[in-house]
């Protein structure tokens, strides 16, 4: 069985993480079906797929806005379509659904389309990927599944959470000291980390509102990770760091940029918190950070409430007091944090095991084959 992955590849966030772990998952187990990939773009995720060792397809930097380069990405689809045998096209995301999912059902081959954001049904991307209906709907979680109507009424569905690997070795204390001092916190310091693209809608301006409310309380630093990718991303991010500024912050709150070594940071901090502001689709980080054993804080709204419980963190509304409350009662007693930190690699092992979800990932391709497969 083989199966190719359709992503855009122009930006890195959760479905470009996804696609990572997917890759090295399937190259770590050995087994099961090929998982080969197409992308439009070059970039930092074409890159690693390649490091995986993955079969990697570049169609080439379709733009709805220039309609030429569609039909050229179309056409180097459907070539790879007809010189290479695949048991199933999945496309991950309304774009490449809209562009790629015809070009699937014209070369006959079964067609999936992995859901990872709610969907609203008015958007015009939407309204375009509506008109090519999937064989099967593998929605990231029980949250998204509930929009999937709103553009696929008929179509069966699935929830997968999305694969995680366990972020490896811990620091060891020299390490982790090292760490923490290049970042400006001590051995004394409870450091609390967020790590996202920047958007508003991941809570960053939420969580620097709860932080101004903790002024007084001592022994505290918080780090924020993540770069702008997009102009209105460099402005949101320049406004942060003017919060920062106003709020009598800036030695206490840290910018980190983009950084490749997010598994390391979590493993130097103390506690994670996104306060989401809008509802997750499914939400890679946190699970990232269950393995690292942080607890989690963060609001009850979307994918999170599927993730995160009383045995391995808070949920809270998406307010700066009640998100204050939970960061404080945290920083300031350790047994807590250490009592909801245990639980969270059971926990996530249990959500998004990539072993797991590759053999429920092979299920469903298994139920849409039109030939029995050996």
């Amino acid at each position: 069985m083989r199966v190719l992955h359709v992503s855009s590849g122009n930006l890195y966030g959760g479905i470009e993480t996804f696609l990572r772990t997917l890759a090295l998952a399937r190259a770590q187990r050995g087994e099961g079906p090929e998982h080969a990939f197409a992308l439009c773009f070059e970039g930092r995720i074409a890159d690693e797929l390649r490091a995986a060792g993955a079969s990697l397809h570049l169609l080439g930097p379709a733009k709805v806005s220039r309609p030429w380069l569609v039909w050229e990405a179309r056409r180097a689809l459907m070539a790879l379509l007809e010189r290479e045998a695949f048991s199933a096209v999945v496309c991950h995301a309304a774009w490449p659904q809209a562009l790629f999912g015809p070009v699937a059902r014209t070369a006959g081959v079964p067609l999936l389309f992995f859901q990872h954001d709610a969907l609203t049904g008015s958007h015009w991307i939407e309204r375009w990927a509506r008109v090519t209906v999937p064989e099967l709907a593998l929605c990231n979680s029980r949250y998204t599944a509930g929009t999937l109507a709103r553009v696929y009424p008929r179509t069966p569905w699935r929830v997968l959470h999305p694969p995680v690997q366990e972020g490896g070795a811990g620091l060891t204390a020299s390490e982790r000291a090292s760490l923490r001092g290049e970042l400006g916190a001590s051995a004394e310091d409870v450091v609390i980390v967020h790590a996202s693209r920047m958007q508003e809608w991941k809570g960053q301006r939420l969580l620097l509102e709860a932080l101004g409310r903790l002024r007084q309380v001592p022994r505290w630093k918080a780090w924020l990770v993540g770069g702008a990718q997009r102009p209105e991303e460099v402005a949101y991010e320049d406004g942060l760091k003017a919060q920062v500024a106003g709020l009598g912050l800036a030695d206490r709150v840290r910018f980190l940029g983009q950084r490749s070594d997010v598994p390391r940071l979590l493993r130097a901090a103390e506690v994670h918190c996104q306060p989401n502001t809008g509802p997750e689709p499914f939400g890679l980080a946190f699970v990232e950070a269950l393995y690292a054993g942080l607890p989690v804080v963060t609001t009850a709204l979307g994918g999170p409430l599927e993730i995160v419980d009383a045995t391995c963190g808070v949920l809270v509304p998406p307010k700066p007091e009640a998100l204050a409350s939970a960061l404080r009662g945290l920083i300031e007693d350790e047994a807590a944090r250490r009592k909801l930190g245990r639980g969270g690699p059971a926990r996530a092992n249990a959500l998004s095991a990539p072993p797991v979800f590759l053999r429920a990932l092979e299920d469903a391709v298994r139920s849409v084959v039109r030939e029995p497969l050996s």
